[in-house]
């Protein structure tokens, strides 16, 4: 079935909400997050977790960066008849005002895939129910950093009217482990941009 499309984290929305009123912010640069530094991504924002406890899961998140490396692991427990999720959010503007990424086709990452699914999702202030614009991060397990590009054009919302991105309206970038089952993820994002 579907990449969950990639999990409908309520819990960014819930992180986000409120945000959709507000004026957009300059046109941002291509650098989301070079992971230089340990708490924050490129634009100097504190990166953001949130796991699907919000819903009555379990699932767990680990994370470190280290030499300009992010990793990420844990514990994928769903709730019942649910996605389990574990998610990084990356937002756009200090202020957490949407920004205008229309100048660039979509989201470029440096990365490497140990085990798990991972999404990665565009979230626009246009989206109020927080079925958010995802795709899937298609990288081979093979233990080696891939680039991997997402055109904004392909990434679709899961249950909702299949409305086009509108990326002159981006409050946030997140990268989301996801399943149907109980498992294991973990990933290594090296470098993530707008291109």
């Amino acid at each position: 079935m579907t990449t969950i499309r990639t999990v409908r984290h309520s819990f960014t929305c819930m992180a986000l909400a409120g945000l959709s009123g507000m004026v957009l912010a300059a046109s941002v640069t291509p650098g989301i997050d070079d992971f230089s530094e340990p708490g924050r991504n490129s634009l100097g924002i504190d990166r953001m977790f949130f796991t699907d406890t919000t819903a009555g899961g379990q699932t767990t998140i680990e994370h470190t960066v280290e030499a300009g490396v992010f990793n990420a692991s844990g514990t994928i427990t769903p709730p019942r008849g649910q996605l389990g999720w574990a998610s990084v959010a990356l937002l756009l503007d200090p202020e957490g005002a949407p920004v205008d990424a229309a100048a660039f086709e979509g989201i470029r990452l440096k990365v490497r895939v140990k085990s798990g699914n991972l999404s990665v999702t565009a979230n626009s202030a246009k989206v109020t129910n927080y079925d958010y614009h995802a795709a899937q991060v298609q990288a081979p397990a093979d233990g080696e950093f891939h680039e991997v590009r997402v055109a904004f054009d392909d990434m679709k919302r899961a249950w909702s009217e299949p409305t086009a991105l509108d990326p002159a309206t981006l409050l946030s970038i997140s990268l989301v482990s996801w399943d149907v089952r109980a498992g294991e993820f973990e990933y290594e994002v090296d470098d993530i941009s707008f291109y």
